[in-house]
Order: C-alpha cells, then structure tokens, then sequence
C-alpha cells in the first residue's frame, strides 16, 4: 500500500486503495471522446494508470493502438485487446516513444512532489517529437467544495466526505462508492495544484500546455516545451 493510501471493499485492493472488482463497475464517461478528439487519429497511445481498462476499451475500439501500463497486475487482467504492462509509473522505462501519452485519473495531484515529478519524467520520456501529452487535473473547487454527492446513472453513489491538510501542501482526501449490494471506500493523498503551480510542475520537466481540453481546465493537451 502507499503511504497515506487505504482502501476497503470485495476482493483485491491496489496498492493506492481501489477496490478492482468494484472499479470494474465504474461506467465509461465522457473520457474517451476528450482524449480521441485531442490525439492524433489511429495514434499508438501509452495510458498511464489504465486501470481495468475503462478508457482504454473505448479508445481501441475507436481503432487507437493502446500500450496499458498499470502497477496493479490484477487491473490489467481485465484489459483486453492491447498490450498491458505491469509497472509503477514513476519507474517505467519501455525505451521507446510514443505519439500520444494519457496521465489521467488525477494522477499529477501526487501527494508526494518526488512521485509527481517522477511521474511527468515518464511522460516526457516517453513523448515521441511532436507527440501530445493528455493530463487531467483536479477542478479548482475540489479541496473545498465538501461534502458532496454524485448519483451516477451507472448505479451508484460517489461520496466525497472530506479532505483534511496534513502538511507540505498535502490533503488526505476520503472517498466512498456505494453500490447496491457492496461499499468501496479509499483513502488517498493529494497535493493540489493551482494553474499557476500546475504549469510550472510542467515546466520543470521540459513540458508546457498547448491547450486546456475543456471549460472547467480539467483536460489538459501538453506539449515539449521545446
């Protein structure tokens, strides 16, 4: 588990909390199109966190090469159809590029700003010349706005419960997922980011914004600042 990290539910946890058999649940959202519409078409993606494989199943359909890299071998046991890569982010080196990179899931919000940098280095790294980097970021509101409540139409209910500082710039964040018949609740550290903070995370590692993706700045397309 990693540290500031817990996770309670049915079957596997992953080492940052999730329950994977209730995570398989999670219904496919606008994700797919965002990142589609901000890549090149038929591109090889690498998708960092890919999970059980809810973004990457839609982007393979829409005829995407993915190479899934996730750290917990018991997500990607469900992805189907691309190549799977069982990896930390931060330590991953595949000793190849690719035209278009996704670091989704919050993942830049890294509690640690060691793990964070580590994990933009592996985005650069593996950015092809030319290529596109999609990040999605927390909303701005995120830390603040609490408590809050989301029914989704996928049948289930998201809980944000709450999100207390511990030090640093950090926030432990509490979250539950209520399904009829099982509850997934997880722990998680977060260190959020203003835009300001958030392009300058970037530019420390040769990386800066082409465009925010949507109104809300959460979706990101970024490029080598070179």
């Amino acid at each position: 588990m990693r540290e500031g990290h817990q996770g309670t539910g049915p079957g596997a946890i992953t080492p940052d909390g999730c329950a994977v058999e209730l995570y398989a649940r999670l219904p496919v959202g606008e994700e797919p199109e965002i990142v589609a519409a901000a890549i090149p078409a038929g591109a090889h993606l690498l998708e960092l966190g890919s999970g059980v494989g809810r973004i990457t199943h839609p982007l393979l359909d829409r005829g995407f090469r993915v190479t899934a890299v996730d750290e917990s071998q018991q997500m990607l046991d469900r992805v189907t159809g691309a190549r799977t890569v069982c990896s930390p982010i931060e330590s991953l080196d595949l000793g190849e590029t690719f035209a278009a990179v996704l670091l989704a899931s919050f993942l830049v919000h890294a509690g640690d700003a060691a793990v964070r940098r580590a994990l933009l280095a592996t985005c650069r790294r593996h950015l092809a010349k030319g290529g596109v980097l999609v990040i999605q970021r927390e909303g701005e509101d995120y830390h603040t706005r609490l408590p809050r409540e989301r029914v989704d139409p996928g049948g289930f209910t998201l809980r944000i419960l709450s999100s207390e500082p511990v030090g640093d710039g950090v926030h432990s964040v509490r979250a539950e997922y209520e399904f009829p018949d099982a509850t997934w609740s997880q722990t998680f550290r977060a260190r959020p980011l203003t835009r300001e903070q958030f392009e300058s995370a970037l530019a420390e590692e040769g990386l800066a914004v082409d465009r925010y993706l949507t109104e809300d700045r959460i979706w990101v397309r970024v490029v080598a600042a070179d």
